[in-house]
């Protein structure tokens, strides 16, 4: 992580401080010297005197104080400074470096405050929820989180103030779910259906349950559990369990609970006052999963139609592996994660200037999830010390070059899913119900067209990228609907 910069604001502050100091001093010792010479004389002149001294220290504090509190009108200022640079023989990693320490990287105090807060909330939120007792016809919390995405992984770009959290669930008592893997979604990731049989005895039993979370596929002859109802479910009953904590927690924030059209539970914390210090509006994304062994969960799936009932497998555990291995191969000065972040900004400008549809289509193929496996299978395919900071230029172009040839081939297999399995070491042990899966094209669903769009604005945009630097990223602050960092904004 990159060190602290200077704190602007109090550096102008100590600076007012000491110059009016020292001008007190010098009219003290300028009167002083006045009286010496002619104890009669008028004091007028003198009074006239420190009467401009200090309109003009006014001014000058006030004018200071008006700059430093509008960092991002002096920051736009200098975004056409990169392009002078730039002309002036300035090379691309200046660029990226200045552009990084700007805009993209993670502070570390931030970072660790913002998990620290979320950890708290949801915690107490999913301990509330917790049932010693399996239910007898109904969901639970199993007491337990799981921290996943790129705040936790550390290459989240700008401001750690989105976080997804799996939240896994524990079925009735006696109820006996099998998941199958299925067939006809040929092409993208393998999604799973949680089945019953329709003449088990627990389904006659409970037909409460099984009106509530289960829909009849009679073509199967099993009953699936429907993911609309497991979240509608999970919607209330978190409801529930932050009532039973909000007094505590809003005493120094705000929190609301919304349920998206995609029926994505999220929490939004918004701090009142010190209690979050870095004044970041959160959001923080829960997701009920089915665990499925060995690490691997099941959680709803945004594919295929509602009736479906359809389910994709994650795999948290795996992951975090996988990336705590490679944290131990690559060298301590290693440019992965900076390397990661910088090819998301470059994605994240080249889309601020595309319409909706395009800019849709360009963010849906270069998806976080897309350019991590990039980044991954680039990680495993080359030497360790290839990854030292001074290479980081070589390593955007080589990351940059995979994604391309990926997207002239129309395919980025999934890393875990028929990837290369070759490479990932032994900790990293997959369910069997995925171990035999065809590979898994993650590109599936898009047309040759898109993927050829992408493909040339790719190479465009990092071209051309001293240009999308100088006409995007305005002044970085956090989703907090305008609520600013003042951490982020004094580094």
């Amino acid at each position: 992580m990159s060190v602290y910069t200077l704190n602007l604001r109090l550096f102008w502050l100590l600076v007012t401080c000491v110059l009016t100091a020292l001008l007190l001093l010098h009219q003290y010792i300028f009167r002083g010297a006045e009286d010496q010479g002619n104890d009669c004389a008028d004091q007028g002149p003198g009074a006239v005197t420190l009467f401009k001294y200090i309109l003009a220290f006014i001014l000058c504090y006030f004018f200071i104080k008006y700059c430093s509190a509008q960092p991002g009108t002096a920051r736009r200022g200098f975004h056409k400074v990169p392009e002078v640079h730039v002309k002036s023989g300035v090379s691309k990693r200046e660029l990226l470096d200045d552009h990084y320490k700007r805009h993209v990287r993670l502070s570390p105090h931030v970072l660790g405050h913002s998990k620290a807060h979320v950890a708290k909330l949801v915690s107490e939120l999913v301990r509330v929820g917790r049932t010693d007792v399996l239910p007898e016809s109904s969901l639970a919390f199993r007491g337990d989180f799981i921290q996943i995405g790129s705040s936790y992984e550390e290459h989240k770009v700008g401001s750690p103030d989105c976080f997804d959290i799996l939240v896994p669930l524990r079925a009735p008592r006696g109820l006996k779910l099998e998941a199958g893997v299925c067939t006809d979604k040929p092409g993208g990731p393998p999604l799973c259906t949680l089945n019953t049989p329709r003449k088990a005895e627990w389904t006659r039993r409970h037909k409460a349950f099984m009106d509530t979370f289960m829909h009849l596929h009679n073509a199967q002859r099993v009953y699936r559990m429907s993911p609309y109802s497991v979240q509608r479910w999970f919607y209330t009953a978190t409801q529930r369990c932050l009532a039973a904590i909000r007094y505590p927690f809003e005493q120094r924030c705000s929190l609301s609970l919304a349920l998206s059209e995609e029926q994505q539970v999220l929490l939004r914390l918004t701090p009142r006052s010190d209690y979050v210090c870095c004044h970041i509006s959160m959001g923080i994304r829960l997701i009920p999963a089915f665990p499925l062994g060995d690490g691997a969960f099941l959680v709803a799936s945004r594919q295929g139609q509602r009736g479906e009932d359809l389910w994709t497998v994650y795999f948290p555990r795996q992951e975090q592996r996988l990336l705590a291995w490679l944290k131990g191969r690559l060298p301590p000065n290693s440019c992965h994660l900076k390397c990661l972040q910088l090819l998301k900004e470059v994605r994240n400008l080249s889309g601020e200037t595309l319409d909706q549809q395009s800019g849709a289509e360009w963010g849906g193929v270069l998806s976080s999830y897309a350019l991590k496996t990039a980044w991954l299978r680039l990680l495993l395919s080359t030497p360790p010390e290839s990854w030292d900071e001074c290479n980081l230029v070589d390593r955007l172009d080589d990351l940059l070059r995979s994604l391309r040839e990926s997207l002239q081939s129309r395919a980025l297999c999934h890393l875990l899913l028929g990837g290369v399995n070759g490479f990932l070491p032994d900790s990293v042990v997959l369910p069997k119900l995925v171990k035999e899966t065809v590979p898994a094209n993650l590109w599936a669903e898009f047309s040759d067209v898109t993927l050829d769009m992408v493909s040339a604005r790719l190479a465009y945009s990092w071209n051309h990228l001293p240009r999308l630097i100088r006409l995007g990223r305005p002044q970085r602050t956090s989703l907090g609907r305008g609520v600013r960092c003042k951490y982020i904004d004094a580094e």
